[in-house]
């Protein structure tokens, strides 16, 4: 297995990360994406959700926006703080999901190589 220049990160962290990569989410959008991510195994409070945010946002792998909500909801023309990825943050995710595609490789291998073992028993 190839040796990542990149500390692994958390599952939280990469959910996290993962849930404002394609769009700008607000923290309840980003508390209810991770837990679909997740399957349900991660359900973040507001204050592991926003220290989190706030690391992030020190780290540069975040970026603060403004959202308008949109008419016709029930806070229609209010202005949230959002959350995007920033290109570092993109450089994080995918040195992830690179680490976790080799981890992966190396299970299936051994898996595969100790069902021919197991086999020929």
């Amino acid at each position: 297995m190839r040796k990542s220049s990149a500390p692994p990160i958390t599952e939280t962290t990469f959910a996290i990360l993962l849930s404002v990569a394609d769009r700008p989410r607000h923290g309840y959008a980003i508390m209810k994406q991770v837990e679909a991510f997740s399957a349900s195994r991660i359900r973040l409070s507001t204050g592991t959700l926003y220290g989190a945010l706030k690391r992030f946002l020190d780290k540069g792998w975040i970026a603060r926006v403004e959202k308008t909500l949109p008419e016709g909801s029930e806070a229609s023309g209010r202005v949230r703080k959002a959350y995007t990825l920033t290109r570092a943050g993109r450089q994080v995710v995918a040195a992830e999901a690179a680490r976790l595609r080799e981890l992966t490789a190396v299970a299936e291998s051994l898996i595969a190589r100790t069902r021919r073992v197991g086999a020929s028993s």
